[in-house]
């Protein structure tokens, strides 16, 4: 069948010479071509990501097209109003971002949908408040995240700025299936001009007064702000303009990474623009040594994940984890609104469940609720829009550990623009008050305990990839664990069927969270082992945080913890 489907595109009318050419170059690659299309490049609640090239299991043009296509059909269903209101779209620096942004604003249009386009990259959090400061139906945003070069996505935003909701995918999902062919004649995209608005300042505007009225520490950037050093990579994505002009607004000069600021869809100076990864910080941390600087910050392609590294006591640069971050910006946030008076008994935070127990601690201290989704940050987003739309709690401060976070509710996805602003004027905060954020970092740990968190990725490949990694989880959750090296296991946590069981008493109950293939051991003392494929990558990921008395006795029990684990998975 794949190698009908291939002929069938070798044999389009629709296809360039220079497309047939490419496939042509894997005629006799029987693997790549069932690979290429032996299946759908998946759609799910995050969209389609895939690697780039022709195929039906690849993104391109035609994948693109055929699901800007279902998307317009779910728009045209809802009505002429909502077709008028249109889909804002927006692109990173990625290879052909900047193509299927301009062929879905054509499909759009040529289904009588109002398409506006940003004139050049934006970031994913100024799409998703373009989204609703246009009052969009809907948003797309053409990017890959921090994957290698080698991808690229196609995200879809519900008129709230969150990512789409499991209805409107099903939606559009049923509508790829029925449309079928990628090549198909079902797909209008014949643009109509007078339907497309390209964007830009107003709404870029409008994005940086709205951050500008999160800041909580005027006074101390006022007085530090001039002062601090700060080195920012955007590793060649989109983030050069947003962050750089959010500082500037705050009156602190960032000292760039010259070499990283083009837009180079390649990342040739890094191996992966993931700031997750030291490496990926590596020149930056150079230049920061080099000026003296205390903080360096980076941020992915699309600019939604913020790294940061931090001079620790020994004058050494220290990669702080999404975990410390994300426990960084939640004590610095819920202490700046405390002592400016704000009562917090109505607050509360969202995190993902793989994200560091830390957080229960911290926000426990200060009297606000803690929430937990599954992976994805659109599941944060829909509890900013549930508690939004009632009026009954209010949201403070999101994040997720894989260095994304979100304060304010202008998008409803992880923003590093915010982030870089709030951790640049929290170093001018510490500063004003003769402390590093190194320091209180520590501070933090010796009063909640000491928290270790590290992720392992397991690798797979092929188009088994996700079956093989799910039935990996499936043996798993059969299994009754009650210790991990050494340490305690109070519970076990079955997210695919929404269960706990607790392992003293045997009772089981119920969890008010969204279903997921994943399992999650609750260890004594506040930390976890969880088990879950990755959703954007064919990766299962080991989540480890262990509690210890300092680094060196954290360290000590995670590698206990691992070792076991990882034998446990073997047999």
């Amino acid at each position: 069948m794949y190698k009908k489907l291939y002929n069938h595109w070798l044999d389009s009318d629709v296809l360039t010479s220079a497309e047939k050419e490419e496939l042509l170059a894997i005629k006799n690659d029987e693997k790549e071509i069932e690979y290429r299309f032996a299946k759908d490049v998946e759609f799910g609640t995050a969209g389609m990501r895939g690697l780039l090239g022709l195929g039906t299991n690849m993104l391109n043009v035609y994948t693109v097209k055929r699901a800007t296509q279902a998307l317009a059909d779910y728009i045209k269903s809802l009505g002429e109003t909502e077709m008028k209101r249109g889909v804002a779209i927006s692109y990173d620096t990625r290879f052909n971002s900047d193509v299927f942004a301009k062929v879905s604003a054509d499909v759009l249009s040529a289904n009588g949908i109002n398409a506006y386009i940003f004139d050049d990259v934006r970031p994913v959090p100024m799409l998703s408040f373009a989204v609703r400061h246009l009052n969009a139906i809907a948003g797309i945003m053409i990017t890959a995240s921090h994957n290698p070069k080698e991808y690229n996505g196609y995200k879809v935003y519900g008129e709230d700025g969150a990512q789409m909701s499991p209805e409107a995918t099903a939606f559009v999902v049923d509508g790829i299936n029925k449309i079928g062919d990628c090549l198909s004649d079902k797909i209008l995209s014949t643009p109509n001009s007078d339907l497309i608005t390209v964007i830009g300042k107003a709404v870029d505007d409008a994005y940086y007064n709205e951050l500008s009225k999160l800041c909580l520490s005027p006074l101390a950037v006022e007085k530090m702000g001039k002062d601090i050093k700060l080195v920012y990579t955007p590793v060649h994505g989109s983030g050069f303009v947003p962050v750089t002009t959010m500082l500037s607004k705050l009156g602190i000069k960032a000292t760039l990474v010259d070499e990283q600021v083009n837009k180079d869809s390649a990342f040739s100076t890094v191996k992966v623009p993931n700031p997750e990864y030291k490496e990926t910080l590596s020149m930056g941390i150079a230049l920061a040594d080099k000026i003296g600087a205390d903080v360096v910050f980076g941020t992915d392609p699309d600019c939604d994940r913020l790294g940061v590294a931090i001079r620790n006591d020994k004058g050494e640069f220290e990669a702080l984890s999404g975990n410390d971050v994300g426990i960084m910006l939640l004590d610095y946030i819920l202490l700046r609104l405390k002592e400016s008076g704000k009562d917090l008994s109505n607050g509360f935070i969202v995190k993902s469940f793989v994200t560091t127990s830390m957080a229960q601690a911290v926000a426990k201290d200060y009297g606000v609720e803690v929430m937990e989704t599954p992976v994805g940050f659109k599941f944060i987003g829909e509890k900013i829009k549930l508690f939004a739309d009632t009026g009954k709690k209010e949201y403070l401060f999101g994040f997720e550990e894989s260095c994304g976070y979100l304060r304010g509710t202008h998008a409803r996805d992880k923003d590093a623009v915010v982030a870089s602003m709030l951790f640049a004027e929290m170093v001018c905060y510490y500063q004003m008050n003769k402390i590093s954020v190194y320091g209180r970092l520590q501070l933090l740990f010796k009063r909640y305990g000491y928290f270790l968190s590290k992720s392992v990725a397991i690798n797979f490949s092929g188009l088994s990839a996700m079956d093989d990694m799910n039935a990996i989880v499936n043996k798993m959750k059969v299994k009754e664990i009650y210790s991990i090296g050494g340490v305690k296991v109070d519970a076990i946590r079955d997210y695919s069927s929404a269960k706990r069981a607790d392992m003293n008493t045997k009772e089981v109950t119920s969890l008010d969270i969204p279903k997921c293939n994943c399992v999650y051991y609750e260890l004594s003392g506040g930390g976890f082992v969880c088990l879950r494929p990755s959703g954007t990558e064919p990766k299962l990921k080991v989540y480890y945080i262990v509690k210890g008395e300092n680094i060196e006795n954290a360290e000590e029990i995670f590698e206990k913890v691992k070792s076991d684990f990882e034998e446990k998975l073997k047999s």
